[in-house]
């Protein structure tokens, strides 16, 4: 029985995939490589095409013994789906629609779903619960919202079970040091701060430094990627064990400011980042910070790299020996 990533050759999908050949499963990924890297994959068989293709999708299903889908493939950046939600809408929910239709032909009824702490929009109080509203502030959490809906009427027509993972600020890279993160564009605050260092920006917005927290500057939560891949394969486990279709927050808990991850940068790097304050940006939270209480209580997840320092310092064992992504 094998395992289904889809996006398996982007950031968080290929740590995933690396975690599960690690521990014996047979791995298949379909990824149409627009934003994913070939080179990001350490195994697994490959399908190379786009999710909305119901042919390959026939096939993939037709050849392999899928026992369960680890969902990653989606777009998602979030200035982006504010200026092309017609993309959004087409990659991410009718994307997901082709592929729920695609298990359903195939009697494949387990899927873990990347979501994403965008689905709440502006929290309600800190730390964020699951049971708290979803009202989300832009076109890409509107999507993820609508597929993890989709899911659940899925479960209740079809007895499709499906765990959603709400995820907070992905980071870090493979402790081997052979996959991290290259996004082209690049839009997360650790690769940019570090590709400062590199001299590879002139230096690192930081936007806004008024608003009500220690330093003015807003407060997020980040969990290295090997921890968010432990967790995808927990949740698989988890539904394999017969379990109803749920849904997770995952986080450290502990929220870091812009200038404190600038500054333990600057301290594992040992390099001058030079910052310029911008005005702040529309639509962001002072404070996101999880509550992974039910992840930890139900799945048995307990991140293995909280610190943020360790996780800087993966990072950038990947960024320094890496600097044109995998272009190098």
């Amino acid at each position: 029985m094998a395992i289904l990533v889809t996006g398996g050759a982007g950031y968080i999908g290929s740590h995933t995939v690396a975690e599960l050949l690690d521990r014996g499963e047979e791995v298949v990924v379909i990824d149409n490589l627009l934003t994913g890297h070939r080179e990001a994959l350490l195994g697994g068989k490959l399908y190379e095409g786009d999710l909305r293709d119901k042919a390959l999708l026939a096939k993939l299903f037709s050849e392999n013994d899928i026992d369960a889908v680890i969902h990653f493939a989606a777009s998602s950046l979030v200035g982006e789906s504010m200026k092309d939600p017609v993309k959004y809408y087409d990659n991410n929910v009718y994307g997901t629609q082709c592929l729920l239709e695609a298990m359903q032909n195939a009697g494949v009824t387990k899927i873990v779903f990347s979501s994403t702490a965008a689905t709440y929009g502006e929290p309600e109080k800190v730390p964020i619960e699951e049971s708290d509203k979803t009202e989300p502030a832009n076109v890409y959490g509107e999507t993820k919202l609508t597929m993890e809906r989709m899911m659940a009427w899925f479960d209740k027509v079809l007895g499709f079970k499906y765990v959603a993972l709400r995820y907070f600020n992905a980071a870090g890279a493979h402790a081997s040091g052979k996959i991290g993160e290259d996004h082209r564009p690049e839009s997360h605050l650790i690769p940019l701060v570090l590709q400062t260092a590199l001299k590879q920006r002139e230096s690192i917005a930081v936007f806004g430094e008024d608003y009500p927290t220690a330093d003015g500057t807003c407060i997020r939560d980040y969990i290295h990627v090997t921890d968010l891949a432990d967790a995808h394969i927990r949740a698989v486990n988890y539904l394999r064990g017969g379990n109803a279709s749920n849904v997770f927050n995952l986080g450290n808990g502990t929220g870091f400011s812009v200038k404190e991850v600038i500054e333990v940068a600057k301290k594992v790097t040992g390099l001058d980042i030079p910052v310029v304050i911008q005005e702040r940006r529309a639509g962001d939270p002072a404070v996101l910070v999880a509550s992974s209480a039910k992840a930890r209580t139900v799945l048995g997840w307990n991140p293995q790299h909280a610190d943020l320092e360790g996780i800087i310092e993966s990072a950038w064992g990947w960024h320094s020996s890496h600097p044109q992504g995998y272009g190098e």
